[in-house]
């Protein structure tokens, strides 16, 4: 005997459920997005979000972020934390160590070492900060209209860059510096700007170079975008990476190159209060009294350690070749 058939209607509603349930699962799986590599509703997260994720995990940034954080609120408010003047000195208390109210001691001159050393900060950040934001802003601007542009202008910018790249900064500092008769900072960073942008420029030509391939930038091109709204509105946000990572690195060598120029008598000059300054005072007593030259030393070592730790978490997060 034949073996009894399910009616065509069962088939056919088990199969209609079926493909239903189906359905409905694939919008669900849609509208939750793709997993954690997704963001709300499913859109991927960008270089950006996903940077700043990797660097809240990455404990150097952390670190280095906090001591930054609290170098910058000292500059901004030294007092916080040091109530005293640093221009005021005692030449009965030169060179003595530490004191109840003066944990580092005295200097030649009879300032408080820890005042002073609270103070150069200020001097230090203010260098560093306006320095780096000179040599990214204009090295940024000439490298990325050499790199889109290209043909003549690319040229004449690559054999300038040829040029200051043969000047020794510590060399080009004592003979620009040494006819400057100014105490500000103003001079200091000027020659910062101008022996620095070439490294921006070169490192933001190639970026430019390469972000101007892709295909969204065609794309952008030929749908008749003029050129500045493809250098600012597609090119430029994605070749800024590398700039940023560079500028973050080289702000902590700015702060120091400030130090080794006022060691060197031709940078910041008295009575400005800068790290430099009190190391260069402190060298010629550093066997009778090593805390001059201790104190302000240490502080300028942490300071440059910080900006590099921060730059190369920054370079880790931003580099995606490193993941």
């Amino acid at each position: 005997m034949p073996e009894p058939q399910e009616p065509e209607g069962a088939i056919a509603g088990t199969g209609m459920g079926g493909a239903m349930d189906l359905a409905v699962s694939e919008a669900n799986t849609l509208e939750k997005g793709p997993g954690p590599a997704g963001g709300p509703q499913g859109k991927p997260r960008s270089l950006w979000s996903d940077a700043w994720r990797d660097l809240r995990r990455n404990p150097v940034f952390i670190i280095s972020g906090l001591v930054i954080l609290f170098l910058v609120v000292i500059s901004l408010w030294p007092s916080l934390i040091a109530s005293g003047n640093p221009l005021k000195c005692d030449l009965a208390k030169a060179q003595e160590g530490s004191q109840p109210g003066h944990p580092f001691g005295f200097d030649g001159q009879g300032c408080d070492v820890y005042t002073r050393t609270v103070y150069g900060a200020r001097t230090s950040v203010t260098v560093g900060v306006c320095a780096t934001l000179g040599v990214a802003i204009l090295g940024s601007v000439l490298g990325g209209l050499a790199g889109f542009f290209g043909g003549f202008w690319d040229s004449i910018l690559s054999r300038i860059t040829d040029v200051f790249f043969a000047i020794p900064v510590v060399l080009g500092g004592l003979v620009l510096l040494s006819v400057v008769t100014s105490n500000t900072v103003w001079p200091v960073i000027g020659f910062m700007v101008l022996l620095g942008w070439p490294q921006i420029s070169r490192i933001a030509r190639g970026s430019v170079i390469t972000a101007k391939q892709n295909d969204y930038v065609h794309a952008a091109k030929a749908l008749g975008a003029s050129n500045s709204r493809q250098l600012l509105r597609h090119i430029a946000p994605n070749a800024v990476a590398p700039v940023i990572v560079v500028a973050t690195i080289a702000l902590g060598t700015y702060i120091a190159l400030e130090a080794t120029l006022s060691y060197l008598g031709v940078g910041l000059k008295p009575p400005t209060v800068s790290w430099g300054i009190d190391i260069s005072a402190a060298s010629a007593y550093i066997r009778q009294a090593p805390h001059m030259l201790l104190w302000p030393a240490g502080a300028l070592a942490l300071t440059v350690l910080a900006f590099i730790m921060l730059g190369d978490a920054v370079r880790d997060a931003l580099d995606p070749k490193l993941r």
